[in-house]
Formats: structure tokens, C-alpha cells, sequence
């Protein structure tokens, strides 16, 4: 499950879910389920930053094709087949329920994403296999457990078959089936072994709060025990007042000795969490962490030069991954393009000019909309053929940034980010 659980299906610890005509153990017909929720136009926060796109090699799978297929026939309803889903979920399993926010409007269309992040890596197994794996381990934190998939497994089904209309056959829910179940063995095995490693979340107490603007806050907390990350991850956050919703915050420093942490938050429109975070938080309050997740870390084997983005609160990694570079000694260059509306936005300017007068290797250029898109600024300067490239901040941004790094040289595999395609990770 991902996200507030997100539902992939599967049977626990590789008992084998298929019936010789391919359905879960334990299906039954479910049209005549209660009718489905009211639906909401589809906003796709996800748990996990989808994997980022790989070249396939060969044709792919005769499942593969059969789901996509599924997936383009469902398409115009996918609003719909994700509240029948949790209807069908809900009803059969009322005590699944618990598991989930009470409010459903930003939870209802995470399957969705997921779903097509399977499908369209499912031939490629190795990113497939880390992506899922990382949610496996991220589903902990929400209770979720081994026995709990064979009923998702049965709601995901009987929606597919009322939506997918004559895209769906027998042969069609035997690949779903057999895809469900290598999807949710991964994550199951992967919160297995997590089990044995680390907590499911760890306490966070909040030890100071510094209101940097109206709406942003710095918030340093104190985990209650050892909480290994790397510069450039995030982490999953949630608060005493909107129980089982989570939101995905970076961390805005290295590792530090004390074992201290650090967030950058924006309280936005609507948003729950970040509200409560920047103007209802204070030192003393105690906040819930998930475990570290995200690929955008520094990678030490290599004297390249780091070229970031960082736009808005995305500056938090981006000052992370300075720290990090400066605490193994490194120095080779790193640029530093810090965009944000106007100059009043750029409310972390002050320590990351410090850190330039700091560091000779570092150059830091703030960039605000009055003067040009961040982007613009990036190719203004150059080459960056030889630099390795992380970007940090609002979806748009990250498009268009990676558009102009791709422009200026500096291949795909070079440039970090932790978005895809239509993916928005939670800003709220």
C-alpha cells in the first residue's frame, strides 16, 4: 500500500493467490458491490517518487501489454473505478478502514498512480523491483501488514471488471492477478526485512520553530532514536492534528552530529499539514517520521561539478547536499541557482550566501521571476557538460529545468530530481 495505503494486491509471504481460472483466492463477484463514492477530479500525490524512466530492451510482456491496455480503457473513469475500489474495499473489510485518514479527497486516486508506475516499468525489473521495494518498506509506518493484501487484491479486481469493459476477459484478470502478486510479494518481503532493521516511524520532537516569512518555517526536530538518512532525501512527516495523513518534507542539512534534523516547510492553500506545521507547531510538540526515501544524493566516486536547482523550499536539499560535499572534503565546484517570485521569497539567501564566503569551491546565484525564469538564468552560464545536475522545488520548475540541462549537455542519467512525469509529491 502506499501513500495514506495505496493499494497494490497481493497473498502474504508467497502463498500463491491464482485459481486455475486466474482469480484471487477468496474473490467473489463484486458488481453488485454498493455504488461508489462521490467523485473528485484526480490529484496524484504519491508515497514514493515514481522510478525514472529506463530504455526497455525487446518487446514486452504479453501481460504488460494486457495491462496497459487495461489501463487505457479505464482511462476516462479512472475517478470512478478508484472510488468503486475503496467502496468495495471498505464494505467487505470495514476494519481496513482504520488504516486510512478520514477524510478521503487527497488519498482516493494514489492507487491510480501507482498502478501506472507498475505498469509501465513491469518489464523492467530491476527499477520495478527498487521502486515497489521502497514502498514496501514506506507502508509500515501505516500498520499495514502481510494479511491485509489478499482483500485489496479482490477490490482492485472487481473494480478493473466493472470499468475495463471490453478490455476485460478471463486471460486479461490472469495477468492482472499474476502481476498483482510479483508486485505485492516485493513489498511485502521488502517490509519484512525492514522489520529487522529499523522502526516503523520514529518520534520526532520539535525543538525549534523560526518563522521565516508568513509562510515558511524552519523546524528543527529531535528524533527519539538514531534516524539514518543521506543529503538529499526526504522523509515522510505527520502531525498530532490530521492523524494517518502524511506529507514528504526534505531534509534541509547533512547528517549532523547531534542527530538533529532539519525542515524547510511552506504552508500552501488548503494545506493541512504544512499549515499546522508553520502557524500552529512549536517546540515541545511531538511529530511522526517515516523512514528516509529519495535518490538524489551526492555521488562521491566521481570529482564532477554539482550544478542545482533549487527553487522555493526546494533550496532545503539543495543546502543539504552543499553540506554534504564540504563535510568529505571535496572541492570540486559546486553552482548553486536559487529561485524563488521576488527577493522577499528568498528567505534562506542569508546562510547560503554564508556558505559561499565559507566554501571558494561554491557559487551561489539567486534568481527571482522579476529577473527571468530559473532555467534562462541556468543557461545563461555554462557549460555544464561536466557537471552532474539536482533539482529541487515545484513540478513546473523541474520540467523546465531538466528541458534546459538535457539543451545544455548534461545527459539524462546526470540529472537528479525526485518528480516524474505527472507525479506531484504532497505539498501540503
Amino acid at each position: 500500500m502506499t501513500g495514506n495505503p495505496t493499494f497494490l494486491p497481493r497473498t502474504p509471504h508467497g502463498v500463491s493467490s491464482c485459481e486455475h481460472g486466474g482469480r484471487l483466492r477468496g474473490g467473489k463477484d463484486m458488481k453488485d458491490a454498493p455504488a461508489a463514492a462521490t467523485d473528485a477530479p484526480p490529484r496524484i500525490p504519491m508515497d514514493e517518487p515514481a522510478p525514472e524512466p529506463a530504455a526497455m530492451t525487446g518487446a514486452p510482456s504479453h501481460d504488460a501489454v494486457l495491462i496497459r491496455r487495461t489501463l487505457v480503457e479505464t482511462a476516462s473513469v479512472a475517478d470512478r473505478l478508484t472510488s468503486y475500489f475503496y467502496a468495495l474495499l471498505f464494505t467487505r473489510h470495514p476494519d481496513l478502514r482504520a488504516l486510512f485518514p478520514a477524510a478521503m479527497d487527497t488519498q482516493r486516486d494514489r492507487l491510480l498512480k501507482a498502478l501506472l508506475t507498475a505498469a509501465e516499468h513491469l518489464d523492467n525489473t530491476p527499477v520495478l523491483t527498487e521502486y515497489l521495494r521502497g514502498l514496501g518498506r514506506g507502508h509500515r509506518k501505516y500498520g499495514t501488514r502481510a494479511e491485509h493484501y489478499p482483500a485489496v487484491g479482490e477490490a482492485l479486481i472487481g473494480a478493473l471488471e466493472r470499468y475495463a469493459g471490453s478490455a476485460w476477459d478471463a486471460e486479461t484478470e490472469a495477468a492482472w492477478v499474476r502481476t498483482y502478486t510479483k508486485v505485492s510479494q516485493m513489498m511485502i518481503d521488502a517490509a519484512a526485512e525492514d522489520e529487522q532493521l529499523a522502526p516503523a516511524w520514529w518520534q520526532a520532537e520539535v525543538v525549534s520553530h523560526d518563522l521565516r516569512t508568513p509562510d515558511v518555517a524552519v523546524i528543527t526536530l529531535r528524533p527519539d532514536q538514531p534516524y539514518p538518512f543521506l543529503a538529499g532525501q526526504y522523509t515522510t512527516l505527520e502531525t498530532p492534528w490530521w492523524p494517518r495523513i502524511w506529507r514528504h518534507y526534505s531534509f534541509a542539512s547533512a547528517p549532523r552530529p547531534d542527530g538533529l534534523l532539519s525542515l524547510h516547510i511552506k504552508a500552501v492553500p488548503a494545506g493541512w499539514v504544512s499549515n499546522a506545521l508553520v502557524h500552529r507547531a512549536r517546540p515541545g510538540d511531538v511529530l511522526r517520521l517515516g523512514p528516509p526515501a529519495g535518490s538524489m544524493t551526492v555521488d562521491h566516486s566521481t570529482d564532477n561539478g554539482l550544478l542545482c536547482l533549487g527553487g522555493g523550499t526546494g533550496i532545503a536539499p539543495i543546502k543539504a547536499l552543499v553540506e554534504d560535499v564540504a563535510e568529505h572534503g571535496d572541492r570540486r565546484r559546486v553552482e548553486v541557482f536559487y529561485g524563488a517570485r521576488n527577493g522577499h521569497d528568498l528567505y534562506d539567501i542569508d546562510t547560503m550566501m554564508r556558505l559561499q564566503q565559507t566554501f571558494p569551491w561554491l557559487a551561489v546565484r539567486p534568481v527571482t521571476e522579476e529577473e527571468g525564469r530559473l532555467p534562462d538564468a541556468v543557461r545563461h552560464y555554462g557549460p555544464w557538460a561536466e557537471y552532474d545536475a539536482y533539482l529541487s522545488g515545484p513540478l513546473g520548475m523541474i520540467r523546465s529545468g531538466v528541458d534546459a540541462l538535457k539543451g545544455a549537455g548534461i545527459p539524462t542519467d546526470r540529472i537528479r530530481h525526485d518528480y516524474l512525469g505527472e507525479l506531484v509529491l504532497p505539498a501540503s
